[in-house]
């Protein structure tokens, strides 16, 4: 069982846990927001932020691209509305980071990680 400061990988994600676990203030976060439509975090009572996983990836990616490759916010605004090259910077990010999976036991016959694999590719092809 995951405590409040060691979540679940598929867990929702406070704007506060976001900003610590990049590095970057909460207000980048919501600049961010305004600047890329794709990042849309669900919305709940006093508009808090809770970011699903694919949120957390798009704001990580989002992030490398603007502080380790020096694109500017327009550039990555570019790519991510490119298609094309949002593939190709997609293999080239899976080619960079392409650890060996950690094996875990499926919880109660379902694999969870899977389930998030398969639901994140979904998306990707519908967004296509």
């Amino acid at each position: 069982m995951a405590t409040a400061g060691n979540k679940d990988p598929g867990a929702l994600k406070t704007i506060g846990e976001l900003s610590e676990e990049l590095g970057v203030a909460q207000h980048i976060l919501r600049y961010w927001e305004t600047k890329f439509p794709q990042l849309r975090p669900m919305q709940r009572a006093g508009n808090r932020r809770y970011y699903r996983p694919a949120d957390v990836e798009l704001a990580h990616r989002i992030h490398r691209l603007l502080s380790d490759e020096g694109y500017t916010v327009r550039g990555v605004q570019k790519l991510l509305r490119d298609k094309g090259a949002q593939a190709v910077e997609v293999a080239t990010a899976a080619a960079i980071t392409s650890a060996p999976p950690i094996e875990q036991e499926p919880v109660a016959g379902v694999d969870v990680f899977r389930l998030i694999e398969l639901r994140n590719r979904l998306a990707s092809a519908l967004d296509s």
